[in-house]
């Protein structure tokens, strides 16, 4: 089983299956393998706030959902973590594709990309990056059962080293 394979197993586990995200082809392993299996409801999201809406919504009516984005567009959601979801105690967990980092061939994605977890840590918010296939059913079930547990948002950072990148 892939690295693709055993988020979605993680998910199930743990009763996601309302996924919300903005395409992005690092994570499309994972979104097109969602997509294709009926217990999920996979939602494209135009902007990662919209994203961050749609779980926060959905929750709010009583379904466990998940986002995935991309770290350089992790900057347009910040708002909506913290003026809804943190205050609102709104479990959302967010599963980061990490750009600019080990093979990055776009100079624009690396702030943003080093940036990420520093913000993640001022918005007090746990993150975890999943680097190997190694216990990683653990890790994402785990952090999953944190997430849900807190009532905060997570998140899964997930490096070119676990999917391979985004090749140039």
């Amino acid at each position: 089983m892939g690295w693709a394979e055993t988020i979605i197993q993680a998910l199930k586990e743990n009763e996601v299956s309302l996924i919300a995200y903005v395409p992005d082809i690092s994570i499309h392993q994972v979104t097109r393998l969602m997509d294709e299996d009926p217990y999920f409801h996979v939602v494209s999201a135009t902007r990662e706030e919209e994203a961050i809406g749609i779980a926060s919504g959905a929750y709010a009516v009583g379904r466990n959902a998940a986002v995935f984005m991309q770290s350089s567009g992790f900057g347009n959601c910040i708002n909506a973590l913290a003026s809804l979801s943190i205050p609102a105690r709104i479990p959302v967990p967010m599963f980061i594709n990490m750009r600019g980092e080990v093979g990055e061939f776009n100079i624009a994605q690396v702030a943003m990309g080093r940036s990420t977890r520093p913000i993640l840590d001022t918005l007090g918010l746990q993150h975890y990056t999943l680097d190997t296939e190694d216990r990683l059913l653990q890790k994402v079930g785990g952090a999953l059962k944190l997430c849900y547990a807190s009532r905060q948002p997570l998140a899964l950072c997930l490096t070119p080293m676990l999917h391979g990148g985004k090749i140039a």
